[in-house]
């Protein structure tokens, strides 16, 4: 893909802290996506996530068909915030994306939810997913799974998972919502997570609960990375048990070279951007084009006819479905430019 259009980094006024903005495509529209709000070990960690996670972005958006480009935004607190320190320092990045006029449009990440998008909107209107009584769409953790049992439907042939272990790593809001549903599917669900404490939540919800690290070495016919990025590694990848992966988690290869490994070792991989997709569809469908819960809903749903189609290409061209699907990415944005 293209370079990075922009990178804008400030030390806000009210908190001294530093936000950024990247800004990786706007070929297609207005560049979307989320705010991560954690600690970094330094600036250039923030920096790098920023530039990985706009990039993902832009291929989320040309991949799904929408109308937008690659953002991300990143608040990086070097200790923890009080209550009103971290209000100051989401002010602070709401006066950050209002200098964009509408060319980044932000949501909520990892850190960040649907309260702290109402609080970007005290400043610039360039904000989505806030609360649905302030008249937004909320989480969108619901979606976000949708899409990901889309994916799944087109990899198996069928909604129904009768006979199938699958493997969760990451039981938060996204893997909560798809736990309950493929557990209802007749799978048999085994989830993870680095909170011990949700494994209570868990058990008490008929799943088998398993430590992080084993989560991706147990055999079953799917695993579905739903936490952190960067946890399909060469090491990883040598002691998977499963012919399929696929889930929500954004940027989970450590290279695009591992994208070679796993189909060298005959497991399927879903491409994290195109699996992960639901959300911003559901969101953008519905709070940027109108369109009611069931026909933005049905936009998601088509995430199972794009999966199919890559899965067609790559079989038909002896490629993977990462190939294809960035082979896509191109066809689009080079159309754009067109």
């Amino acid at each position: 893909m293209t370079a990075h259009e922009q990178l804008v980094a400030r030390r806000g006024r009210r908190s001294g802290i530093t936000t950024m903005i990247a800004i990786h495509s706007t070929a297609l529209g207005p560049a979307v996506g989320g705010c991560r709000f954690k600690p970094y070990a330094g600036l250039d960690e923030a920096v790098a996530d920023a530039l990985r996670l706009s990039a993902a972005m832009t291929a989320k958006c040309a991949v799904a068909g929408l109308a937008y480009g690659g953002g991300k935004s990143v608040i990086a607190p070097e200790r923890a915030l009080t209550p009103s320190e971290r209000r100051d320092v989401l002010l602070d990045h709401a006066d950050l994306i209002a200098e964009f006029g509408g060319a980044y449009l932000a949501g909520p990440d990892i850190g960040t939810g649907p309260a702290d998008m109402l609080v970007f909107r005290e400043v610039s209107p360039f904000a989505f997913c806030t609360p649905e009584p302030a008249g937004g769409t909320g989480s969108s953790s619901g979606p976000t799974a949708a899409g990901v049992l889309a994916a799944l439907r087109a990899v198996f042939g069928t909604a129904d998972m009768t006979g199938r272990r699958a493997v969760i790593s990451g039981y938060g809001a996204v893997g909560g919502h798809l736990a309950a549903h493929l557990r209802a599917a007749g799978a048999d669900v085994v989830v993870s997570d680095i909170d011990p404490a949700k494994r209570a939540e868990a058990e008490s919800s008929g799943l088998t609960w398993v430590e992080p690290e084993k989560a991706l070495t147990l055999t079953a016919d799917v695993v579905i990375p739903a936490a952190v990025g960067g946890v399909l590694s060469p090491s990883t990848v040598a002691r998977l048990d499963t012919p399929v992966v696929v889930g929500p988690a954004n940027n989970q290869l450590t290279g695009d070279e591992v994208a070679a490994e796993l189909a060298a070792r005959g497991v399927l991989w879903i491409p994290d951007y195109v699996a992960s997709a639901g959300g911003i569809v559901y969101t953008l469908s519905r709070e940027a084009d109108g369109l009611s819960h069931d026909a933005a809903l049905a936009r998601v749903e088509a995430i199972e006819r794009t999966v199919a189609d890559l899965l067609a290409a790559a079989s038909a061209h002896g490629t993977t479905p990462l190939a294809e699907a960035s082979a896509l990415v191109e066809r689009r944005l080079g159309a754009s430019a067109g």
